[in-house]
């Protein structure tokens, strides 16, 4: 008889009696920063971030009198559209027949549990599921479940049940306790790894999944060749190498960094701020340190307030309101900040104020504030949330300045800080874009689901009530169409909008959190689109052509992807940044490849940022935690193009966020 290939096996003997590894705060901190949690964490990953529920969702137990281990899920609830269910996830996407059983214990007869297979991502498997008087097959594919078979059978609370699934082709066959109790087939998933799921209490004692020699050999053919492909596709990009380090002392802050010529010449400068926190949680930070300094010499160019050695000041999960940028058009950037319930405009070479005004006022009635903590002001004057640069006026060049509170309204100054209009009563979102959407020189602002005008009345809107616009990419990324709107926005999920507000795609593939777009598939006509999520099911990473249809979908084994376009080798094809860690992070190919790594040198990871840093025309890779700032730049010098040089129109330093979409436009300079 034929010996089968083991390709996974668990008792959990190898875990300490505790939580599985999860964060304890539930915080936004993975949106933008990696932050891996702390723990052992065998040959499972946690997909699921829900900020509904506090303390662990897994728990590593020992119920038997024998002292072996279970993993125990410990939520109680239920599927839901636009819900994630609890997962735990092991084994690798690229198997495809397999045969995989576990044991377990549901200690409620209430809900599913039992396990998923061929699963793609935590939207997108197959499951099979002990249920309320018998068993079922599910196959989900995003906010769709099916039940592909079902049958009544008796099962109990008090016993350990085996569930075995073998899979051979398109076809399954479920069997409870070593009994066939259903059979079913179904073509839409070809491949995926093992997931633990449950909606109710439940304790895993074990799971192993086997392959038969055929199934196996034809595994590792397929591993050979993507290896051999993968080889060849690394050979045609640059590694990177560390061009620059700077120390950042007592100053360094998480993703609150900007950058801009300080001082009128070719010096590239940066400034980052550190905060503090009023009243509740990250809904009220304000800026407490901001340096200045050079990032051709790492020295400071100058400081306001004072700093923290602390790890608090790495942990907020908004923007601060600031931007570096040439306001007044004299050819040296200014620093345009709020600070204590004031307006400034401050000298990019000294840090001293130019302008300042009061923040506006919170005059209207708090019911009519969206996202007003508490029901009621903090404050008698707006703690800035936001700050874009925009042009309402009309301008020869940007020279407007967009401040916005939380998530309710917006305010528009002119350069001298008038105050030009405000708008309110409509949820803004978390970072406006500014766009002259009607040719007539003026930008109009789309503000979460809102398109407003340049002198601030509404044009029109989305029709969604719920969640809000995380990230916006406005422009031509497809050669068929005029411009639109590319958007995430939570549970309402990845739309294209044309200019009308008509809604042309959309796919609600999870809570959409960050957007790009770039020439990711140059054999592709237009541009690609590349969405994830964040907030239940986490950390997915999908791929659009530039009509909004679907290339493929990841589930990255991490938080903190900011998926930006990066002009790594001056070809024309962009690469994407992950994130800075050697083993989750570096760049992706258009088919979801890694094809960059970076070097196991001991860099920082919490944060990462693209930037062409040292002039000829490609990006660098800057990342940077509370003590370090590294920046990576390429081992080799740029490829010369027949088409000139590569230089994308990419999303302007003068307005950084950590809720922008981001964007690579192609454009070749001719030489």
């Amino acid at each position: 008889m034929e010996t089968p290939h083991v390709v996974l096996s668990d008792d959990f003997s190898s875990f300490p009696l505790g939580p599985f590894p999860y964060d304890p705060d539930h915080s936004a901190m993975g949106e933008y920063h990696f932050c891996m949690e702390e723990g052992y964490k065998g040959q499972w990953f946690d997909p699921i971030a829900n900020w509904e529920y506090k303390g662990p969702s897994w728990l590593v137990t020992a119920p038997l009198m024998d002292g072996s281990r279970c993993m125990e899920q410990m939520r109680v609830t239920k599927p839901m559209e636009k819900a994630a269910v609890p997962v735990l996830r092991a084994g690798a996407v690229d198997w495809a027949d397999y045969t995989v059983s576990v044991a377990l214990r549901a200690l409620t007869a209430q809900e599913i549990c039992g396990v998923l297979f061929r699963y793609q991502t935590s939207m997108m498997h197959y499951g099979f599921f002990l249920v309320p008087g018998g068993v079922e097959l599910h196959r989900v594919d995003k906010l769709e479940r099916t039940v592909l078979a079902s049958a009544r059978t008796d099962w109990g609370c008090d016993d350990f049940h085996t569930l075995t699934v073998g899979i051979r082709g398109d076809s399954f066959t479920c069997f409870l306790d070593g009994r066939k109790v259903l059979e079913a087939a179904d073509t839409r998933y070809e491949n995926g790894c093992v997931a633990l799921c449950a909606c109710m209490p439940t304790q895993y004692r074990s799971i192993s999944v086997q392959m038969d020699n055929a199934a196996y050999v034809r595994l590792m053919v397929l591993r050979d060749k993507e290896k051999h492909l993968l080889a060849r596709r690394k050979e045609v990009y640059p590694r990177p190498v560390l061009y620059k380090s700077i120390d950042l002392q007592d100053f360094g802050a998480g993703r609150q960094l900007r950058f801009g010529h300080l001082t009128g010449t070719e010096e590239l400068f940066f400034i980052i701020c550190q905060h503090q926190r009023r009243v509740f949680k990250d809904r009220y930070p304000f800026i407490s340190c901001m340096t200045a300094v050079s990032l051709e010499s790492g020295e400071v160019l100058w400081q306001i307030g004072e700093p923290r050695d602390d790890e608090d000041v790495i942990g907020l999960t908004t923007d601060l309101p600031f931007q570096i940028y040439d306001i007044d058009g004299d050819g040296i950037d200014e620093v345009i900040t709020s600070w204590n319930f004031t307006i400034f405009i401050l000298d990019g070479r000294t840090g001293k104020v130019k302008k300042s005004i009061p923040t506006p006022g919170n005059v209207e009635p708090p019911q009519d504030v969206c996202g007003l903590e508490f029901g009621r002001y903090a404050f008698e004057r707006l703690n800035v949330d936001a700050i874009r640069i925009v042009n309402v006026s009309g301008n020869a060049r940007p020279s407007d300045i967009l401040v916005k509170d939380r998530y309710s309204r917006l305010w528009v100054y002119d350069r001298d800080l008038n105050l030009k209009w405000k708008f309110s009563k409509y949820n803004t979102g978390h970072f406006p874009y500014g766009y002259d959407i009607d040719g007539d020189g003026k930008d109009e602002i789309f503000s979460c689901y809102n398109m407003v005008d340049d002198d601030g009345g509404l044009l029109w809107s989305l029709p969604m009530d719920r969640d809000h616009t995380d990230e916006i990419i406005i422009g031509k990324m497809d050669p068929d169409r005029e411009e639109f709107l590319a958007i995430v926005s939570g549970w309402e999920g990845f739309m294209l909008v044309d200019k009308r507000g008509n809604i042309l795609v959309r796919d609600v593939n999870g809570h959409g959190q960050r957007i790009s777009t770039g020439n990711y598939c140059p054999e592709r006509s237009g541009l690609e689109i590349c969405t994830t999520t964040y907030w239940g099911n986490n950390g997915i990473v999908y791929m659009y052509d530039c009509k909004g249809r679907e290339l493929w979908h990841r589930e990255m084994l991490c938080n903190g992807n900011v998926i930006a376009p990066v002009n790594w080798n001056g070809s024309g094809a962009d690469l994407i940044l992950l994130n800075g860690d050697c083993a989750h992070g570096g760049l992706i190919d258009g088919d979801g490849r890694v094809v960059v790594s970076f070097p196991d040198d001991g860099h920082p990871v919490l944060c990462a940022e693209v930037l062409d840093v040292t002039g000829d025309a490609r990006d660098e890779i800057i990342l940077w935690d509370r003590k370090r700032l590294w920046v990576y730049t390429q081992d080799r010098p740029v490829a010369l193009s027949a088409k000139g040089e590569y230089l994308p129109h990419k999303y302007p330093m003068y307005n950084a966020s950590n809720y922008r979409g981001e964007f690579s436009f192609p454009n070749w300079i001719k030489k």
